[in-house]
Parts: structure tokens; sequence; C-alpha cells
């Protein structure tokens, strides 16, 4: 996923519902500024390729 096309406003209105966190605007903007940095960031580790056997986290099962 590329961070520029992806609605992070959208993404924070609905978890502000899905937590009932009420927000004001001011709150909103620095949100989606705050998760565009941290997704940017993460982006080259995202896209970092594994080897094919290699997987990206344990697996437990009970």
């Amino acid at each position: 996923m590329n961070t520029t096309d992806f609605d992070w406003l959208t993404y924070i209105r609905l978890m502000e519902q899905l937590l009932a966190v009420p927000l004001d605007d001011a709150r909103r903007a620095e949100l989606e500024v705050q998760l565009t940095r941290i997704a940017a960031m993460a982006q080259p580790l995202m896209a970092f390729p594994l080897p094919h056997r290699q997987e990206g986290a344990g697996e437990y099962r009970l």
C-alpha cells in the first residue's frame, strides 16, 4: 500500500466511532499528520523482501 493513497481521515473517523472517542477537528488533523508519518517510516520495512520460506512472524497454536 502506498501511503499517499490511503484515506487517513476516513480511517480516523471510523475508529472514532468504533472506539467511542470523540475528537475535535484539530486533533483529527494532527492524528492524520502523525499516522501519515508513521506509515511513511514503515514503508521501507514493509517493502523489504523476505526469502520464500521465511515467515514474517511466528505462528502460535493451542
